[in-house]
Protein backbone atom coordinates (compact mmCIF):
# COMPACT_ATOMS: atom_id res chain seq x y z
CA UNK A 1 0.00 0.00 0.00
CA UNK A 2 1.62 3.49 -0.87
CA UNK A 3 2.21 5.64 1.93
CA UNK A 4 1.29 9.17 2.15
CA UNK A 5 3.87 11.18 0.73
CA UNK A 6 4.79 14.68 2.03
CA UNK A 7 8.07 16.61 0.88
CA UNK A 8 10.09 13.79 -0.12
CA UNK A 9 11.68 13.27 -3.56
CA UNK A 10 12.55 10.13 -5.79
CA UNK A 11 15.84 9.09 -6.94
CA UNK A 12 16.45 7.89 -9.90
CA UNK A 13 20.34 7.10 -10.10
CA UNK A 14 23.23 5.24 -12.15
CA UNK A 15 26.51 4.45 -11.32
CA UNK A 16 29.59 3.89 -14.38
CA UNK A 17 33.12 2.47 -13.44
CA UNK A 18 34.23 -0.39 -11.39
CA UNK A 19 31.09 -0.61 -9.57
CA UNK A 20 30.41 -4.85 -9.45
CA UNK A 21 32.16 -6.94 -7.18
CA UNK A 22 33.23 -4.22 -5.10
CA UNK A 23 30.91 -4.43 -2.21
CA UNK A 24 28.71 -1.13 -4.12
CA UNK A 25 25.24 -2.39 -3.73
CA UNK A 26 25.78 -3.15 0.08
CA UNK A 27 27.54 0.25 1.08
CA UNK A 28 24.11 1.80 -1.25
CA UNK A 29 22.39 -0.23 0.93
CA UNK A 30 24.04 0.35 4.34
CA UNK A 31 24.15 4.62 3.60
CA UNK A 32 19.88 4.33 2.51
CA UNK A 33 19.07 2.16 5.50
CA UNK A 34 21.43 5.04 7.86
CA UNK A 35 19.57 7.71 6.14
CA UNK A 36 15.96 6.03 6.66
CA UNK A 37 15.98 6.32 2.88
CA UNK A 38 13.10 3.56 0.40
CA UNK A 39 13.55 2.48 -2.83
CA UNK A 40 16.28 -0.49 -3.96
CA UNK A 41 19.78 -0.93 -5.63
CA UNK A 42 21.22 -3.46 -8.34
CA UNK A 43 23.68 -4.49 -10.43
CA UNK A 44 22.71 -4.18 -14.48
CA UNK A 45 24.13 -6.95 -17.09
CA UNK A 46 25.58 -3.48 -19.04
CA UNK A 47 28.21 -3.11 -15.50
CA UNK A 48 26.71 0.02 -14.24
CA UNK A 49 24.56 -0.06 -11.03
CA UNK A 50 21.15 1.32 -10.52
CA UNK A 51 18.95 2.46 -7.65
CA UNK A 52 15.79 3.99 -7.58
CA UNK A 53 15.34 5.67 -3.97
CA UNK A 54 12.37 7.81 -1.97
CA UNK A 55 13.17 10.42 0.96
CA UNK A 56 14.03 13.76 1.85
CA UNK A 57 15.48 15.77 -0.37
CA UNK A 58 18.15 16.40 2.15
CA UNK A 59 18.48 12.29 2.69
CA UNK A 60 18.89 11.88 -1.03
CA UNK A 61 21.54 14.31 -1.20
CA UNK A 62 23.47 12.82 1.75
CA UNK A 63 23.27 9.24 0.12
CA UNK A 64 24.54 10.40 -3.32
CA UNK A 65 27.98 11.94 -0.87
CA UNK A 66 28.09 9.76 1.00
CA UNK A 67 28.48 6.59 -1.77
CA UNK A 68 30.38 9.28 -3.81
CA UNK A 69 32.93 9.90 -1.04
CA UNK A 70 33.16 7.27 1.12
CA UNK A 71 34.89 3.17 0.17
CA UNK A 72 33.42 3.32 -3.28
CA UNK A 73 34.74 6.63 -4.68
CA UNK A 74 37.97 5.02 -6.48
CA UNK A 75 35.31 2.56 -8.40
CA UNK A 76 32.87 5.36 -9.85
CA UNK A 77 33.69 6.96 -12.83
CA UNK A 78 30.60 8.60 -13.49
CA UNK A 79 26.97 9.76 -12.06
CA UNK A 80 23.67 10.34 -13.37
CA UNK A 81 20.93 11.23 -11.35
CA UNK A 82 17.52 12.36 -12.33
CA UNK A 83 14.76 13.71 -9.63
CA UNK A 84 11.23 13.47 -9.51
CA UNK A 85 8.04 13.81 -7.17
CA UNK A 86 8.11 10.45 -4.56
CA UNK A 87 5.28 8.10 -5.04
CA UNK A 88 5.48 6.17 -1.58
CA UNK A 89 5.63 2.63 -3.21
CA UNK A 90 8.43 1.41 -1.31
CA UNK A 91 8.31 0.51 1.97
CA UNK A 92 12.15 -0.42 2.83
CA UNK A 93 14.77 -0.54 0.86
CA UNK A 94 16.15 -3.63 -0.68
CA UNK A 95 18.98 -5.27 -2.69
CA UNK A 96 17.42 -6.39 -6.07
CA UNK A 97 19.01 -9.21 -8.44
CA UNK A 98 18.19 -9.37 -12.00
Amino acid sequence: MAKTVTAHKRLHVYWVGRVHGVGFRYTAETEALALKITGWVRNLPDGRVESVCEGTEKALKSFLEKVAAGPMKPHIRQTAADWSEATGEFDDFTIRFY
